[in-house]
């Protein structure tokens, strides 16, 4: 790969993931606090995210893989997004910021298979070229999550009663401008399939690789993976609105410790899942997603702050060794003939179904321990999605069975 192409990709995917950084994670706190959104309202913004992954293999299955090149049509979703994002910083009431934020998931979400796409297109030996393509995307999620808190200040206390947090959705706008009009000129992508080539619903949604659930093991994995994205939501809804409330500084900035975490556990990750297999790879994943939120739900931010600032730094172990673990896993239960389809039906249930449920419980929850003055019993809160987490932890241990799985990276 040429250092041109490999520059032009590495600044492709830093825009890509600071976008979606850049709002996604104050949304709560803005909603909350600029338009006096309830919890349930807070809740179906963030489930956008789900159903943008629900229809995202339609847009790609029909459109990308078929008709039009892949950068073309990243160009276009950006460039429409950016017009979304400058009506959504314009808003100032939740039902018609709610129409605004489905619409944009829904063209978003696809882009994240776009921008693989197109890397992948231009490597010889992706396996070993696309993480140091997709680590730029990492370093631009933590960028726009500092900036917020420490160039603009736009989540302090007093900053966010004047509603400068709105001013997320014009800094993506700005983004997503940018990036529109860069991705046509990105090398070109083609299309992979003939248009003339029939494609049923199966293939789009990745059901012709049902048949894996004949094997119990890959189906505890998928159930687990299902159920696992119920506390994730509570984090992806709740860390910023929760550490905003409580008066910590900088929220923002802190909470990209987790991502900065993701960067160090991903290099741990072939070592720890070489040495200790698979099954003790996600169990950790499991424990640690227990652990982090009953240290949200006893740390503060005096004398207990370190708690909390543990609990932000284990998203790593979190993330990495449970999702990345199990895109191998999945690889290497599929097969050459499922490969693709696999991946997109686990992405599917995670991202898509999952959190949709968990985002739905959150709300429920942060609802009913709502206090009169605005606040939230946090402590109690918290303690739901460790038990969500602790119960499937002790679902997979007890009913997944130890198999040898090569690391492949």
């Amino acid at each position: 790969m040429k250092n041109k192409v490999r520059v032009q990709l590495c600044f492709m995917m830093f825009l890509e993931f600071f976008i979606w950084g850049a709002w996604f994670v104050t949304l709560g706190t803005f909603l909350g606090n600029n338009l006096k959104a309830t919890d349930g309202e807070i809740a179906l913004a963030f489930s956008t995210q789900s159903w943008g992954a629900i229809i995202a293999p339609f847009v790609i299955g029909i459109i990308a893989d078929r008709y039009f090149n892949a950068e073309k049509i990243l160009g276009v979703l950006h460039l429409f997004g950016a017009v979304l994002m400058y009506f959504m910083y314009q808003s100032s009431a939740f039902d018609d910021f709610y129409m605004l934020v489905l619409v944009y998931m829904i063209l978003y979400m696809p882009t994240l298979a776009l921008v693989n796409s197109v890397s992948f297109n231009q490597m010889k030996n992706p396996a070993k070229e696309f993480s140091m393509v997709r680590v730029f995307g990492t370093a631009g999620w933590i960028i726009a999550g500092l900036s917020i808190s420490y160039i603009f200040s736009w989540d302090q206390g007093e900053n966010i009663g004047q509603g400068l947090l709105k001013n997320t959705f014009l800094m993506t706008a700005i983004a997503s401008l940018i990036l529109g009009f860069f991705s046509f000129t990105l090398p070109k992508t083609p299309p992979k399939a003939a248009s003339s080539e029939k494609l049923g619903l199966k293939e789009i949604l990745g059901l012709d690789s049902l048949s894996l659930f004949k094997n119990k093991n890959f189906l505890i994995f998928f159930i687990s993976s299902v159920l696992i994205c119920i506390p994730l939501a509570f984090y992806y809804q709740n860390a910023n609105p929760f550490l905003v409330e409580i008066g910590m500084d900088n929220p923002t900035g802190k909470m990209t410790l987790g991502q900065i975490s993701e960067i160090a556990f991903m290099l741990l990750l072939p070592y720890f899942f070489t040495k200790f297999g698979f099954k003790k790879t996600i169990l950790v994943a499991m424990a640690a997603w227990v652990v982090r939120y009953l240290l949200f739900a006893f740390g503060d931010v005096n004398e207990l702050g370190f708690m909390l600032i543990i609990g932000m730094a284990l998203h790593g172990i979190c993330y990495d060794f449970f999702f990345v673990s199990g895109q191998i896993y999945t690889d290497s239960k599929a097969g050459e003939k499922f490969k693709s389809s696999a991946q997109g039906l686990i992405t599917l249930a995670t991202y898509g179904v999952g959190m949709l449920i968990g985002f739905w419980i959150a709300g429920k929850i942060s609802t009913a321990y709502l206090l009169d003055d605005g606040k939230h019993v946090w402590e109690t809160i918290w303690m739901y999605p460790a038990g969500f987490a602790l119960a499937v932890f002790i679902l997979f241990a007890i009913f997944f069975k130890t198999e040898k799985i090569e690391y492949q990276s």
